[in-house]
């Protein structure tokens, strides 16, 4: 039997983590006592204990948390922003590319990715790897996703009752979003994208959505071609039909379904001239955007099957 610790286990993350790995075979959670999440001295001693550390925390205090588990030799996973471009990080997509599986399991830090990133990296990197898609263009990226993704205070917020939020509403508007810089660098991009993000009024679901400009009927079958051989081996990532949606709810694509799950369903969709596309992809914020995939990255660093306790369906 493995261990984990889990630093931040009462926020929306941590809870998630602990939930699935509450059901898991081979892997228990070592808990902090309350009283003395805050002390350094236990922390320490907890992570002298355990085989991995998960962090669930806020930027400033996961580097903090970091830096003890670097000190006293425990491996560390960083569900936070802080370390997913840092020097000595390793990126928790095991999709990313056939060499990232074996990185993570052999790494000392590995970093979560964010969520709305790993729709738009899993989407990106493929195809400007393979040189279907430039490196040096703009890419703009919208997305929208529920309101869990906000954490314990957006939802209070939209929960409580207590006031009226909006249906849907944009957000960093300043062109800064923190997921800006991991999209650019994972997924090879010469210069940072436009990256829109909205919140929906509605609990977890995620779509994340690229437009293609300009783009042949012959691109969009390369697209469709490079996403086949880059994911068919994949058991989370899924391709979806060339200009399908679920029929349940066609005509539109929505962000529900995959509540629970560690699955990406990637979309393709063309115009009937072939002169634009559009990527999407569609996966739980709180799943693989989240903890599902800290579950999976937890498997791969201890040794164990992949698929174990990912899911809470």
């Amino acid at each position: 039997m493995k261990s984990v610790f889990i630093d931040g286990e009462s926020g929306t993350t941590g809870l998630q983590v602990r939930e699935r790995l509450a059901r898991h075979p081979q892997i228990e959670v070592v808990s902090i006592d309350p009283k003395l999440k805050r002390d350094v001295n236990e922390k320490r001693r907890l992570m002298r204990e355990v085989d991995v550390a998960v962090l669930c925390l806020p930027d400033a205090a996961a580097k903090e948390a970091a830096a003890l588990a670097q000190e006293v030799g425990c491996r560390v996973l960083d569900a936070s922003s802080a370390h997913r471009t840092a020097e000595g990080w390793v990126f928790g997509l095991p999709e990313l590319n056939d060499r990232q599986r074996v990185a993570i399991a052999g790494a000392q830090c590995v970093a979560n990715p964010g969520c709305y990133a790993t729709g738009a990296i899993l989407m990106l990197a493929p195809l400007v790897s393979a040189g279907v898609l430039s490196a040096d263009d703009i890419y703009a990226i919208n997305a929208v996703s529920g309101y869990s993704g906000g954490g314990k205070q957006l939802i209070e917020r939209y929960e409580s009752g207590e006031s009226q939020n909006p249906a849907v509403a944009a957000y960093g508007l300043d062109f800064q979003h923190k997921h800006v810089r991991e999209i650019q660098v994972l997924s090879g991009l010469a210069h940072a994208p436009i990256f829109i993000p909205s919140v929906g009024d509605y609990r977890q679901g995620m779509l994340v959505s690229i437009p293609l400009q300009e783009v042949s009927g012959r691109q969009l079958d390369r697209l469709q071609d490079t996403f086949e051989a880059s994911y068919r081996a994949e058991d989370f990532v899924k391709l979806q039909a060339f200009n399908k949606v679920d029929p349940d709810t066609a005509p539109f694509l929505t962000p529900h379904g995959l509540d629970g799950s560690n699955e990406v369903h990637i979309h393709l969709f063309g115009s009937e001239d072939g002169s634009r596309g559009l990527l999407v992809a569609k996966l739980d914020n709180l799943g693989k955007g989240a903890s599902g995939a800290a579950v999976q990255n937890l498997n791969l660093m201890l040794g164990l099957d992949e698929s174990l306790g990912v899911d809470i369906r």
